[in-house]
């Protein structure tokens, strides 16, 4: 991944990267370490958090595991507190954590939509608010929200998954407007499909993650591109972050023809059924 002097602003900064076990998070966190930064990686997943802190220390960097359910608002600020009692301050949060619960809205249940939004919705509203408090008082900071291609624009078959980064996509820059003027920053991260263990755990009702994305015209991104990316544009403090190219331009149409977009979508979900009527 390319570093240089524009990576320079993570250089002895204090990051929390929640969801830091695995995908973008764990990448995130190992990028981090290499650019000097000192990292507390957390994650649900202790076991691969403490994985992910021992690489980053083995490779001479500076990191920490913490156990950290994102759902549990005091959870969130208890770390923080710690984060801050140990460094005397917190520079980047990373909001990574999230899951994927993904198919037809018709056949989703409600259980599946209370999931999806507790975790990518309101988890990243708790690491957001509670980072943001922080900030204000110490009069800088950058909290990084990861939301998705799908906050910004239609995806069929991730309806829930689609209202939460479109609710991320709107925390973030309404909250980014608000910052400005108190030394706070606020950047969205919009990727379309990456390579992540994401698309391997993903709950699909009713279909399969391969027979989704076998309609989807878009490629899939390698991850350390989709985090290279990412780390370039909070280092340029940029608003939303959308990658790669095709994403970017498929983003653009949307926003000067969402009418043709629309038609294109509608056909992929034709395209979807019609295949499932065909069977194997």
């Amino acid at each position: 991944m390319k570093g240089g002097k524009t990576m320079d602003c993570f250089r002895d900064k204090i990051a929390i990267v929640t969801g830091g076990a695995s995908g973008i998070g764990r990448t995130v966190c190992a990028e981090l370490g290499r650019y000097g930064a000192a990292t507390v990686v957390a994650d649900i997943d202790f076991e691969g958090a403490q994985e992910v802190a021992d690489a980053i220390s083995g490779n001479g960097g500076r990191a920490r595991a913490a156990r950290l359910d994102v759902t549990d608002a005091e959870a969130i600020q208890g770390l923080i507190d710690e984060t801050v009692a140990e460094h005397g301050r917190l520079d980047f949060m990373f909001n990574n954590a999230g899951i994927n619960i993904a198919g037809e809205a018709r056949d989703l249940l409600p259980d599946h939509w209370k999931r999806v939004l507790d975790i990518n919705l309101m988890g990243v509203v708790h690491g957001t608010r509670l980072a943001y408090a922080l900030m204000v008082e110490q009069g800088s900071g950058h909290i990084v929200n990861t939301a998705s291609l799908c906050g910004i624009m239609p995806v069929p078959f991730e309806a829930p998954y689609a209202t939460a980064k479109h609710a991320v996509v709107g925390l973030s820059t309404s909250l980014r407007a608000e910052g400005a003027g108190l030394g706070v920053r606020v950047s969205a991260f919009c990727p379309g499909v990456i390579r992540t263990p994401l698309i391997e755990k993903s709950l699909v009702v009713n279909s399969s993650m391969e027979e989704i994305l076998s309609i989807s015209p878009l490629g899939i991104m390698e991850l350390e591109d989709a985090v290279g990316v990412l780390l370039r544009g909070v280092a340029r403090n940029q608003s939303i972050i959308v990658c790669p190219f095709e994403s970017r331009m498929t983003w653009w149409m949307y926003r000067l023809a969402p009418s043709l977009l629309g038609r294109l979508v509608g056909r992929t979900v034709e395209q979807f059924r019609e295949k499932r009527r065909a069977g194997p």
